[in-house]
């Protein structure tokens, strides 16, 4: 399951049995830059039990957190 969210791509993916996460990617394939550090993909830890459960949390994530996110540094 897939979606795009502010000029992100979330990506859902099953880590285990019904352990879903979800990927998290800018639209425009710059990578994500934190504190100087690069990361082209954002995987948040969280294990949901269905896809869109964990697309919900990445939207969530990328309300709180996307801002920071836009900018390389």
């Amino acid at each position: 399951m897939a979606r795009r969210y502010d000029g992100f791509d979330i990506e859902s993916f099953e880590a285990g049995r019904d352990l879903w996460h979800a990927r998290i990617r800018r639209a425009d394939s710059v990578p994500v830059v934190i504190d100087g550090v690069v990361f082209p993909v954002l995987e948040l830890g969280v294990a949901w039990s269905d896809p869109e459960a964990a697309i919900a949390h990445a939207i969530s994530h990328i309300d709180r957190y996307g801002q920071r996110y836009t900018t390389a540094g």
